[in-house]
């Protein structure tokens, strides 16, 4: 059993967190006070309009943070001042039990979560009640508008805040603990193995979703039953399109497919790019460009540590990009200092350099400004420095996006882009590699171990690795 196995047989730390999040109440609250108590609500099943189905059930983020529980219709309280974790779930049903089986028990509960009680629903009222009459004074901590069971309180006289939690939840998730990233690792492994599935599969796919088919069955296999999010299968063309969605056009005669997919394990996301031969090897444009964007991607990594400023990383990815389009041609007539201060290397790279990671693809904090009027600095999801033992992801990319292009050519672009270049360029699509990594004192650790290198790649695909 490796390192990780050993820390995911252990429990998620929902008490940890729960203390955490107090801390972070203590810190901000105006009138901070120990004699408080958190309660969350899960999420609720809700059923298809007209259907007696449900939807496909996906736990609230800040109730797992606190709980570590994945169920539907369940309840949680935390009692601040002895450090108690109570879960609340559905009481038993007769009639649900003959359809679907008996569901999670009291006595299981107490064994699978960092809880302290597990008591039913039906309790849940009375016992926030019996809170509140104990001692008038004390605080209740909820998020988004109170219903069910809290709408008890109104008869009470305790004061509750409905502004805080949330927030304090999202800041607390920015940095992670070790089962976190154990989780996020698990995440990744079985990415790899989805991510290494497909580049087996290219010679016999003629299809985007064949290839999307192979990665989504591959992650079922490895007891990854959810994606983090729904997986762009981008080929040719398509791939300039940064969050491509069809995944059903023809792979004929295109060079490239961009896969941008990942694996969700127990509620905590992977989010792997890798651009892939769809001929068995890059064309001469394709190897260019690629070994361009891996060189941005390492150029990022080199200055990835805590206290680091997102904002360098992201220029820094620009310079190498702008370096290494004047090299292959494609910019002209300016130095690299005037072309970055024109902003040139913008409609070929015209997102941010990566986000934070953890329980949601893009994950809470990153503090964004999509009205900064720097078209550079515009779609920067994380922005300011980046603590340790947060995890981000690390995906610069090079695009021949002819909506974005076109008419930059028409305008300004002009002048800085050689169209007879460029125009080699458009079948490449756009190449972009994402890398997952948990930022440490003086560095990074690369929880991605998804094949990237040309020549690994390429040798999957022809069967010899």
């Amino acid at each position: 059993m490796d390192q990780q196995d050993s820390i995911l047989k252990g429990k998620y730390p929902a008490k940890a967190h729960c203390a955490k999040v107090a801390d972070y109440l203590q810190a901000k609250s105006a009138n901070a006070t120990r004699n408080a108590v958190i309660y969350l609500e899960g999420q609720k099943t809700v059923l298809i309009e007209d259907n007696d189905e449900p939807r496909p059930f996906r736990q609230r983020r800040p109730f797992f943070y606190l709980s570590g529980c994945s169920l539907p219709d369940c309840h949680l309280i935390y009692e601040i001042s002895t450090s108690t974790l109570t879960l609340f779930i559905p009481d038993l049903d007769p009639d649900s039990v003959i359809w679907s089986g008996l569901p999670l028990m009291p006595a299981e509960a107490l064994r699978r979560y960092d809880i302290d009680a597990c008591l039913p629903n039906s309790s849940l009222a009375a016992h926030l009640c019996s809170l509140a009459r104990k001692d008038s004074d004390i605080r209740f901590y909820i998020k988004d508008t109170p219903r069910d069971a809290i709408l008890s309180l109104a008869e009470t006289s305790v004061s509750t805040d409905s502004n805080l939690l949330h927030p304090a939840i999202n800041e607390c998730r920015v940095t992670k603990d070790h089962y976190e990233v154990a989780l996020l690792r698990k995440a990744n492994s079985i990415s790899t193995a989805a991510h290494t599935a497909v580049l087996r599969a290219i010679p016999t796919a003629r299809n985007e979703q064949d290839l999307e088919a192979v990665f989504i069955a591959t992650c079922i296999s490895h007891g990854a039953k959810h994606q983090a999010y729904h997986g762009i299968f981008g080929s040719g063309e398509n791939a300039a399109t940064l969050h491509y969605q069809h995944n059903d056009q023809t792979l004929i005669n295109r060079q490239n497919i961009l896969v941008d997919a990942g694996a969700e394990w127990d509620c905590y996301c992977s989010d792997v790019t890798r651009t892939m031969p769809l001929t068995g090897t890059f064309s001469p444009e394709s190897r260019a460009i690629y070994e361009l964007v891996l060189k941005m991607q390492s150029a990022a990594l080199t200055l990835v540590k805590a206290g680091a400023k997102w904002e360098d990383l992201h220029i820094r990815a620009h310079e190498v990009a702008v370096a290494g389009l004047l090299d292959l041609g494609i910019l002209r007539n300016g130095t690299p200092e005037e072309l970055m201060k024109h902003r040139v290397s913008v409609p070929f790279f015209p997102h941010g350099l990566g986000h934070y990671l953890g329980m949601d693809t893009h994950d809470t904090g990153g503090n964004p400004d999509y009205g900064d009027q720097d078209s550079m600095m515009r779609f920067l999801r994380i922005r300011g420095e980046i603590p340790e033992g947060s995890v981000v992801t690390v995906e610069p990319g090079v695009y021949f996006c002819r909506f974005i292009l076109e008419p930059f050519l028409k305008g300004e672009g002009g002048k800085w882009v050689d169209e007879g270049v460029l125009e080699r360029f458009w079948g490449v699509g756009g190449v972009r590699i994402e890398d997952d990594v948990v930022v440490m004192k003086d560095g990074y650790e690369n929880l991605t171990t998804a094949p990237k290198g040309i020549e690994e790649m390429e040798a999957i695909i022809a069967g010899e690795s």
